[in-house]
């Protein structure tokens, strides 16, 4: 199969079973060794960018075809749906390569009498792709913006409703672009510098960090397990918004630390690193084959003080009591801060989740929050943007619980800092959103 036949097929593999497209991806490629890497590059970009942008293009796809959407077999379907968005979003590949392609899979799959089907529908889409009417946005500021950045509309309602329609729009734009790897360096084996000169004999482009300083934004990196830098242990992959809440936390040498729902483990391994691996941090997590990958990157990180846990954030475990300086509860969530990376999140996730999400949320807080020492602190963090698992959460707690916002020593402009709490919007730095809270138990 060639890429754009991949492609099409993990598409198919994603919305029918509702699968991670990360999870997907990565079974892909182990089972494909053979995949160049510019056809991996490729092939990540037509899946993920296709699901990015799902809804749009089924909008463009039914105002041009006379057979809709949800009356074409899957795999026609999923062949005109990577071929609209090269069309639409990847400008540089000439349509007709695309529509050539496409009819080609279409007749190798025995769908001939379909195969001019396909060519009529993507061509008349190239002919008219800048005479495609949207909702009116002043008319339909709702259905707009779920329809151009393809999004359920009561997603964007409640968006509207906390962080009003510009920066609601702002945030679905941001959303809508391919994320850069962000990687966090290992200072315990080497320095920012040279691990950027050391990036850069190896082929990749390297940009300076927009929020943290110790963070790298790195391309051209084929296959990042490949690099020697990574090999070595010199850095881990970590977007800058998780970067902050560990800055946020502000680990100290000697500290003991908890870090309740740690895997993949960066978190664990960044507070390590500004630990100079001294003190103990125990990092937890409820499924085995986490465990076993987190300890694959210790060794390869060297790092020295993290102790990995089995053990369930639900649960309380009397034995740890009172013995965290910090804990770090970055809690199961709805994810709408990932979608960059995670776009199937957009159209799997529903109300529903949300409210039996919160209840998931609040039973963590309950189980952990005694293995805090009196004066010491709890980090609650998510990486969605709805306030019922974000500051509702964090006033129910307060109030209940025996803690209170402290102040948060990182140089943001953003907005509610001062009060113990931030926002980080996709928006404003171009990375993950975040939720990130500080709090200090006085009782």
């Amino acid at each position: 199969m060639n890429a754009r036949e991949i492609a099409v097929y993990a598409l198919i593999d994603i919305l029918e079973q509702q699968l991670y497209n990360n999870l997907t991806l990565k079974k892909i490629f182990n089972e494909n060794k053979d995949i160049t890497p510019q056809d991996r590059a490729f092939i990540t970009e037509l899946v993920n960018g296709t699901l990015r942008n799902i809804i749009y293009i089924d909008y463009v796809i039914d105002s041009f075809s006379n057979t809709k959407t949800k009356k074409m077999k899957p795999l026609i379907l999923n062949i005109i749906r990577i071929s609209v968005y090269q069309i639409i979003f990847m400008d540089k590949i000439p349509v007709s390569a695309i529509c050539n392609e496409a009819v080609k899979f279409a007749k190798k799959k025995k769908f001939n009498g379909l195969s001019g089907f396909v060519n009529g529908v993507l061509r008349n889409i190239a002919r008219n792709i800048h005479n495609i009417k949207l909702p009116d946005e002043q008319k339909q500021p709702v259905k707009f913006l779920a329809t151009k950045y393809s999004y359920n509309e009561w997603v964007i309602e409640k968006w509207i409703a906390q962080f009003g329609y510009d920066e609601t729009k702002n945030i679905c734009e941001a959303n809508s672009l391919a994320p850069k790897v962000s990687i966090c360096v290992n200072t315990n084996k080497i320095t920012k510098d040279n691990l950027k000169n050391i990036l850069i004999r190896e082929g990749m482009t390297v940009e300076e960090g927009k929020i943290s300083n110790n963070s790298l934004y790195i391309t051209k990196t084929k296959n990042i397990a490949d690099s020697k830098a990574f090999k070595n242990g010199y850095f881990h992959i970590m977007d800058e918004s998780s970067m902050a809440l560990v800055e946020i936390l502000e680990p100290r040498e000697n500290d003991v630390i908890i870090d309740i729902c740690s895997a993949p483990g960066g978190k664990s391994f960044y507070s390590s690193y500004m630990m100079k691996n001294s003190g103990k941090i125990f990092s937890r997590d409820i499924h085995q084959h986490k465990i076993d990958l987190m300890e694959d990157s210790i060794k390869r990180l060297d790092i020295k003080n993290i102790n990995l846990q089995l053990k369930d954030g639900t649960k309380f475990y009397k034995e740890d009591e009172e013995i965290a300086d910090k804990l770090i509860l970055d809690v199961p969530c709805s994810g709408f801060g990932i979608v960059r990376k995670k776009p199937d999140i957009k159209y799997t996730k529903t109300r529903e989740d949300i409210i039996e999400l919160v209840s998931i949320q609040r039973e963590i807080l309950k189980s952990s929050y005694k293995y805090v020492k009196k004066g010491g602190i709890l980090l609650y963090s998510t990486c969605t943007l709805f306030e019922e698992e974000n500051l509702q959460n964090v006033k129910w707690f307060c109030e209940n619980y025996g803690f209170q916002p402290c102040s948060i020593n990182l140089s943001l402009n953003i907005q509610n800092i001062e009060k113990g709490y931030v926002t980080i919007l996709p928006s404003m730095f171009n990375t993950d959103g975040f939720f990130i809270a500080k709090l200090k138990r006085i009782n």
